[in-house]
């Protein structure tokens, strides 16, 4: 796991070596031709790619604290240089003017960075955002599904337990006759035997 965060400050690492090299490109990108003006624009995409990739592997704010230490450490790294080796940069008066310039470099392809993880972020919580009306509407819909569920097994409960009393007061009306029938049938022997008794007592 720690080789795996080490990996994943190198792309830090990379944006730093990035925007440290636009020192050494001219300021006038315009007046110079389409050739420096292809080189910014290729240090702009991969400073904007840097924070994507720096949003995906190290995270919103954590990342975008990483960027800023960069845009710092190397904005001070370039003042030092400047200022040590200005003959090289065509500096001959230490202008603060020239000094804000090529800060102004640097802190524009940290915001391409700032830029780029921005984006990045913006799409991942749009995705979430997407799954999660996704994951409702699944919710919702199972809700529905298993209140459906729910409502035919109760249906099939009261029609099971209709058919069961229906059954019963069948059984027990069915029972009452009969008890009934019994009881006229032995009132009916009752009577025909108080006549035979009767019979043989006048008999005799």
């Amino acid at each position: 796991m720690t080789e795996r965060k080490n990996i994943y400050y190198a792309t830090p690492g990379l944006l730093a070596v990035i925007i440290f090299a636009s020192d050494f490109l001219s300021t006038e990108i315009f007046k110079s031709g389409y050739q420096d003006f292809s080189v910014w624009f290729l240090l702009s995409l991969f400073a904007f790619v840097c924070g994507w990739l720096i949003n995906k592997t190290l995270g919103y704010n954590h990342g975008g604290k990483v960027i800023f230490a960069v845009i710092i450490s190397v904005s001070f790294i370039s003042v030092v240089m400047i200022t040590m080796f200005r003959e090289y940069f065509g500096l001959n008066d230490l202008l603060v003017e020239n000094m804000i310039l090529y800060l102004l470099r640097n802190v524009m392809l940290g915001s391409m960075a700032l830029f780029g993880m921005v984006t990045c972020e913006l799409l991942i919580l749009q995705r979430d955002k997407v799954n999660a009306s996704k994951s409702r509407d699944e919710i919702r819909n199972l809700l529905e599904s298993a209140k459906r569920e729910a409502n035919i097994i109760i249906d099939e409960a009261k029609i099971g337990a209709d058919k069961i009393i229906y059954e019963a007061q069948k059984t027990a009306d069915e029972i009452i006759n009969r008890k009934n029938q019994l009881e006229m049938q032995l009132k009916e022997l009752i009577a025909a035997e108080k006549e035979l008794i009767k019979k043989y007592e006048s008999e005799e």
